[in-house]
């Protein structure tokens, strides 16, 4: 395959370099080549002193994906070079058609094809929702919504897009049936403000969040859970019914995305257990009954990586988990030896990836895998990928579609998927206003190996059923269901016992409890 990338003359940027790469790893024996052309729209003064100062203050002299680079002469096309496929990041306002290649794309922000607009988006406060658009037809061939949670100043928001277009675009090539939609964006129209003004904004939110992170431990996180045989979250579509339980941490570590499970008469919830002073998450594990933990909260997994979201699943008369471990850059598999305390790693479902919060299920006959993965750059939350097999140890087989989906809205797992009424309902997170700020239920609509589609049925954010501003895993087993969430946890131990107060009212119908 032959395949020619338009960029502007003036400001070839070392993205465009990652987007050859890219193309190239996927297909192998891909030619790629650049053609530079003239019109794009040029970045104002201003903006470029800014990329110009973040990458001196912030990133320290390091090479950025924002880096103007020179283009050798052995990368640019020659005049018997016959495209393919063209795929015009130039900018041009009124770019020149594909010629005799099968496909012309290029990719928009917002609906406008330059760099300009892009930085435009970042500089009114949001990421752009990107589009990949067939010159020929105008038809939009994917969508994408970025997720802006780990981009520092304009170069983070710039690569955090830039990379969810090589990931669209590669998408496009290796399987070009049917169009990858994202959930619908934030509305266009946003007023940028100046360079200057987005900087100071960046200041004071950085400033602010220090001092913050000086008084508290943030984020701390915490397990909600109750007993009952009504309808759940997953039926209801919010929080209502019997009052929620908070289990009890020691203040310095905190517990998040808890998995229940029952097994040998026993029901165990396992969770991520994070001490704040070291960083590092490990799994845990407390038995509850109908009053709450029958016993003391005991660490049953430990790795030298940081782990978390302890998925746990039975099959074939034996107990698996497949923890998050995303920074030894592996999905491992564990098998339960001793419940629930010794887990023995019997496997690897895939490799050489950094994968959060792998979820797996039956379907068709098939084994199911989807969870969140980073190409190396940008957000963890907003790239959705899917694995297949047709049994647990493998082998494992990626979807057609790399990636599935590119959707800060909906992409990333938030608990097990669950049948209801006929339909797989997949809890997932919803982190458009910052990470795991929302929890949604979507609906999987088709899954086969080159197809997938899902419908978001309910959004449900916190609220006074469950203080805090996060809320981003729901599980149940049984009559056991539970949630996480953030609250307050100041660092001296007398400010904790007021916030405690405030954040856990009174033992009332509907209301917050504890346990």
């Amino acid at each position: 395959m032959r395949i020619e990338i338009r960029v502007d003359r003036v400001v070839p940027r070392r993205w465009h370099l990652a987007l050859k790469e890219a193309i190239e790893a996927a297909s192998a024996g891909a030619a790629v080549r650049f053609t530079p052309t003239e019109g794009a729209a040029t970045l104002p003064g201003p903006v470029t002193a800014l990329i110009a100062l973040e990458r001196l203050v912030v990133h320290r002299s390091r090479p950025t994906l924002c880096d103007m680079v020179t283009l050798d002469g052995a990368l640019l096309a020659d005049s018997d070079f016959r495209p393919d496929a063209v795929i015009d990041c130039s900018g041009a306002a009124a770019p020149a058609g594909g010629g005799s290649a099968s496909l012309a794309m290029r990719p928009l922000y917002d609906g406008d094809p330059s760099e300009a607009g892009l930085v435009a988006a970042i500089l009114a406060g949001a990421m752009p929702e990107i589009a990949i658009e067939n010159l020929a037809s105008g038809e939009i061939l994917a969508t994408g919504q970025p997720s802006s949670e780990a981009a520092q100043g304009l170069i983070g928001g710039i690569v955090s897009a830039v990379t969810r277009v090589v990931a669209l675009v590669e998408q496009i090539l290796l399987s070009p049936r049917g169009t990858l939609v994202a959930t619908p964006g934030q509305a266009v129209g946003r007023q940028p403000k100046s360079p200057a003004a987005f900087a100071l904004r960046n200041l004071v939110r950085d400033c602010t969040r220090a001092i913050y992170h000086l008084c508290f431990y943030s984020p701390h996180w915490r397990i909600g859970w109750r007993w009952h045989d009504g309808p759940g979250v997953a039926e209801r579509g919010d929080l209502g019914g019997p009052a929620w339980q908070v289990l009890r941490d020691p203040g310095r570590r905190f517990f998040a995305d808890p998995f229940p499970v029952t097994w040998n008469g026993r029901t165990v919830v396992f969770f991520e257990d994070l001490d704040h002073k070291v960083g590092k998450g490990v799994i845990s594990a407390v038995e509850l009954g109908p009053e709450g933990p029958l016993g003391e909260v005991v660490t049953v997994l430990e790795e030298p990586w940081h782990m978390s979201y302890p998925f746990v699943m039975e099959h074939d008369g034996a107990l698996w988990m497949v923890p998050e471990s995303s920074l030894s850059g592996t999905v491992p598999l564990y098998r339960c030896v001793d419940f629930p305390h010794r887990w023995e790693r019997v496997g690897t479902i895939a490799e050489g990836i950094e994968a959060a919060d792998c979820t797996i299920f039956p379907h068709d006959g098939r084994l199911w895998m989807m969870g969140a993965v980073r190409p190396g750059h940008g957000g963890y939350s907003d790239i959705l990928a899917i694995y297949h097999a047709s049994s647990l140890l493998g082998p494992w087989q990626q979807h057609d579609r790399r990636p599935v989906l590119v959707d800060v809205a909906a992409a990333r797992p938030a608990g097990a998927v669950v049948a209801r009424n006929g339909a797989l309902l997949r809890p997932v997170q919803d982190c458009t206003l910052g990470y795991g700020r929302v929890l949604a239920l979507a609906r999987i609509d088709r899954l086969t190996t080159s197809d997938f589609a899902q419908t978001i049925l309910h959004r449900i954010a916190p609220g006074p059923l469950w203080p805090g501003k996060r809320l981003h895993t729901l599980n149940r087993c049984g009559p056991l269901e539970c949630i996480d969430g953030t609250t307050y946890n100041p660092r001296l131990g007398s400010f904790r016992a007021m916030a405690d107060a405030r954040m856990v009212p009174a033992r009332e119908p509907g209301r917050l409890a504890t346990a």
